[in-house]
């Protein structure tokens, strides 16, 4: 076995650089391969992102403005939300987590003595922070006595606590929220692209209280539970209709409301990806194939130049499969000692974009996973293999007699 790579890379370097471009061909094809497979992770990792600052399965609906006449009613009015709406979408058999939101007007200024700043006092229920994916660092976030009880408490985040509290901890102080005290009950962190770092959450029942909202709210967002695509598009449209009933807007005015369905956004962005996948692998083959066609031809150069070493080694009785072996493991080595260079090269690389790459961008973490490498690895044999096979025929076929007269 190790005198026959010795025969194999004694040949190698006899064609040093015909060796080293066929070499540097394929290696490219890998390099790319990588390089292209790990942007759509890239783009995959940043959709995943974007869907897991809130439940891929969640709806967040809006009220708006009718942009239609109806039954005798003029177009131009605002769909103001209320209690009863948020009861009766939470109470649809399709929904599984809910919570209301109610917006609070004003500048929204946060004070703690003689500090004080500008950020959003968000309300919410307490599976809201399940919808959100909000993570509670310290103390807790809201719970059902503090929005039955109407509490002046708050879950601040660690933004807040930085600015305000200047390294002391905040638990069981008090922060004025546009001139009302709410004492801090827990500290959360919320890092993504849509500034959820940036703001407190207090109970809606108390905002709507202290804050002279009577039952308005602004938003409802909900989580869908395990349904299809089609069964969440069939509730939207349920919705739509019952709320329009109640607010006597067209269903087909689409400036009435909004709701935002994200599992249907996560399926259409996860299709794009799964095709700019086909279309990268379909990129990068195309590639490898051409540096195949190099090595083979590079094989049939080789198999030429030693046609009378071959016709010598068949008149001692070399058998054909043993020319064969020698042409294709010749074929498998090159490729593969130059694919995995590439291969290296690829994931070095991608390490180097992933570090340089700022936080929220399209793309986001672009890395050659275990798959890549395994694919790309099984390409590579495949492809020596077959880069060598068509010369090794050749090879075989050769009669010793006229290999031997061969000049």
């Amino acid at each position: 076995m190790i005198e026959s790579i010795n025969e194999i890379l004694q040949a190698i370097r006899k064609n040093k650089l015909r060796t080293a471009l066929t070499a540097f061909s394929v290696a490219w094809g890998i390099f790319m391969l990588v390089i292209l497979l790990g942007t759509g992770n890239g783009f995959q990792n940043a959709v995943d992102k974007t869907f897991t600052d809130a439940m891929s399965n969640s709806l967040w609906i809006m009220g708006g403005q009718t942009s239609l006449p109806y039954n005798g009613l003029q177009a131009g009015r605002t769909v103001q939300f209320r209690n009863d709406d948020y009861e009766m979408v939470k109470n649809h058999e399709n929904i599984d987590l809910s919570s209301s939101r109610f917006s609070i007007p004003g500048d929204n200024i946060l004070a703690y003595k003689n500090e004080y700043g500008f950020f959003e006092i968000r309300t919410a229920l307490p599976k809201y922070k399940t919808i959100e994916y909000i993570h509670v660092v310290q103390g807790r976030y809201l719970n059902n006595r503090d929005d039955e009880e109407f509490r002046k408490v708050a879950c601040i985040s660690t933004d807040v606590r930085d600015f305000l509290f200047k390294g002391k901890n905040p638990m069981g102080e008090y922060i004025r929220a546009n001139g009302v005290n709410f004492k801090v009950v827990g500290i959360f962190e919320d890092l993504d692209q849509w500034n959820n770092n940036k703001c407190i959450y207090v109970p809606v029942s108390t905002a709507q209280r202290v804050f002279s909202g009577g039952d308005k709210i602004s938003m409802i967002s909900v989580t869908m539970g395990n349904i299809s695509i089609d069964e969440s598009k069939q509730l939207v449209k349920d919705l739509t209709e019952a709320l329009a009933r109640k607010h006597h807007f067209d269903t087909t005015d689409t400036r009435a409301i909004n709701i935002s369905n994200n599992l249907e956004k996560y399926e259409k962005q996860s299709s794009i990806i799964t095709a700019i996948s086909i279309f990268i692998w379909f990129i990068g083959i195309g590639t490898i194939l051409a540096g195949i066609v190099g090595i083979s031809n590079i094989m049939l150069i080789s198999v030429k130049d030693r046609t009378r070493e071959i016709g010598i080694r068949k008149a001692l009785g070399a058998k054909p499969f043993s020319v064969i072996s020698m042409i294709v493991s010749e074929g498998i080595i090159l490729t593969t000692i130059s694919g995995y260079i590439g291969l290296m090269a690829g994931v070095f690389v991608l390490e180097m974009v992933k570090k340089a790459l700022p936080d929220n961008q399209v793309i986001l973490n672009p890395e050659a996973n275990i798959s890549i490498v395994i694919g790309a690895t099984i390409i590579l044999v495949f492809a020596g293999a077959f880069a060598g096979f068509i010369p090794a025929r050749k090879a075989a076929k050769i009669k010793p007699i006229e290999a031997l007269r061969y000049e």
